[in-house]
């Protein structure tokens, strides 16, 4: 079989670009972790819309007064850290899902543990810092009450996104750990290279990579080494 094309993100055709990354969750994802993933990449949409409405109410807060400073950092917030989340918290995980590695599961608890922490810093709103959050969006209920409206959405999906962060970190650690995880495996897999060896085989497995020459492979498909995906 071919090497399965890159899927995401899904790019318009006269975007001259193309997909970074391959995501499959009904055959790369064990039906066990299957919708844990798919709520955790729900998540990532939400934080993602979250900045593109924040950065509206910035504008809002621009229009009704406010500093061009906070618009300016809202877009920045966007297009950095939209792509950036998709690539250190969410692939880590779905790559944990995909192939039980402990490696990436340390690394999704790194990343989205200052994730969680970036979202409640958003929520509570610092003025300055480019985001509509409570203490920005309160204070400014007495200059503009229209933009302070405007600004109250993205405060409250800032708010909602902390706390669903919140409860994702503390069911994916409680999984973790109720199987047998721990940051000894993780860096017996780092030090032995096993995480490496299990991304390649779950390639394999999805390719139906084969060598007829090779004494290790068989000529019947070994359906046991598929199902330790």
């Amino acid at each position: 079989m071919s090497e399965k094309a890159n899927n995401f993100p899904p790019l318009p055709r006269f975007i001259p670009l193309k997909p970074c990354f391959y995501q499959d969750f009904e055959n790369e994802i064990p039906d066990l972790h299957r919708t844990t993933a798919k709520r955790l990449y729900s998540l990532w949409m939400l934080n993602s819309i979250t900045l593109g409405v924040n950065l509206i109410g910035c504008m809002a807060w621009l229009i009704g007064g406010g500093s061009a400073t906070n618009f300016g950092l809202a877009f920045l917030w966007l297009i950095l850290f939209t792509p950036c989340s998709y690539v250190c918290w969410f692939r880590p995980v779905y790559k944990a899902f995909r192939s039980d590695s402990s490696f990436n599961f340390m690394a999704f608890f790194f990343t989205f543990t200052a994730q969680l922490v970036i979202s409640i810093i958003q929520a509570v709103g610092i003025p300055g810092w480019g985001v509509c959050g409570w203490i920005a969006t309160i204070g400014f209920f007495g200059k503009s009450v229209g933009a302070a409206v405007v600004m109250l959405i993205p405060t409250i999906m800032f708010t909602a996104v902390a706390v669903l962060s919140f409860v994702a970190l503390i069911k994916v650690h409680r999984f973790y750990r109720g199987a047998g995880g721990s940051l000894g495996k993780a860096q017996e897999e780092w030090t032995t290279g096993a995480w490496k060896n299990s991304q390649q085989a779950a390639q394999n497995a999805a390719q139906g990579a084969m060598t007829p020459n090779d004494p290790r492979y068989s000529a019947t498909p070994n359906y046991g080494y598929s199902n330790q995906m």
